[in-house]
């Protein structure tokens, strides 16, 4: 995969089920308004065929790349024990949080999202697959440099999940364990010029139907030239 680098933490139980999905026919647009963050849908019971996340691997190396240079790296995270110090180190990481903005949530979506995010922490260990994006590398400190390093490997991960969907699974781009990220390169032996960019867990989901989210009108969030002067729509900005 053009040179490219996959680690594994291998599981210790021999054998894998067949995972027997087979790519959607979907359009480009579909695609793209329907990936949704899948934590209570995730289906725990059900393996992930490694050959699926490699496939999906493929796919997201066709993203665009700082330079062409390839920095990305993934470590697909199948082993138990891996999964259990993973899902404990997060858990520790994101709870607190969760639970405060639960708790203060002005609308019913919003406290359904962060009830949604602390089922996905508790059960982290029970999530077929874990699969992390890092970059070779640490990010440059002046923000032109970090967009830039970053950017490298972000466009990859959203085709990973992208991929993913179209195969039936599910994901969610989460990155609060990153907070911990001393705790996160003991647990995954990462070097210190290695650096992580996200934890994504994978899994098939329960049904396949997701529907586009509610977002705002694109001219309400669009403005012409320079910040809060014409909108898309002609009006004045805000």
């Amino acid at each position: 995969m053009n040179g490219a680098r996959i680690w594994y933490c291998r599981s210790p139980i021999a054998g894998r089920a067949d995972a027997g999905g087979t790519v959607q026919e979907m359009t480009a647009t579909e695609v793209l308004t329907t990936t949704r963050t899948v934590r209570r849908r995730l289906d725990l019971d059900r393996p992930v065929d490694r050959a699926t996340i490699l496939e999906c691997i493929g796919v997201a190396l066709q993203a665009p790349t700082g330079g062409n240079v390839e920095r990305w790296r993934w470590i697909v995270v199948e082993d138990l024990h891996q999964k259990a110090a993973l899902g404990e180190l997060y858990r520790r990481a994101s709870m607190p949080a969760f639970m405060r903005e639960r708790d203060s949530a002005s609308t019913d979506a919003t406290r359904r999202v962060y009830e949604d995010a602390i089922g996905l922490a508790q059960n982290l260990d029970r999530v077929p697959v874990i699969v992390i994006p890092c970059c070779l590398g640490v990010p440059p400190i002046d923000a032109a440099g970090a967009a830039g390093f970053f950017g490298s490997i972000l466009p990859a991960a959203w085709s990973f999940q992208l991929a993913l969907r179209v195969r039936g699974l599910g994901s969610a781009y989460t990155s609060a364990i990153l907070a911990r990220a001393g705790e996160l390169r003991e647990i995954l032996s990462l070097p210190v010029d290695v650096t992580p960019a996200a934890m994504i867990p994978v899994g098939y989901t329960l049904g396949t139907r997701f529907r586009p989210a509610r977002r705002s009108d694109p001219v309400d969030v669009t403005y012409i030239d320079r910040w809060e002067s014409i909108r898309a729509d002609g009006t004045a900005g805000a």
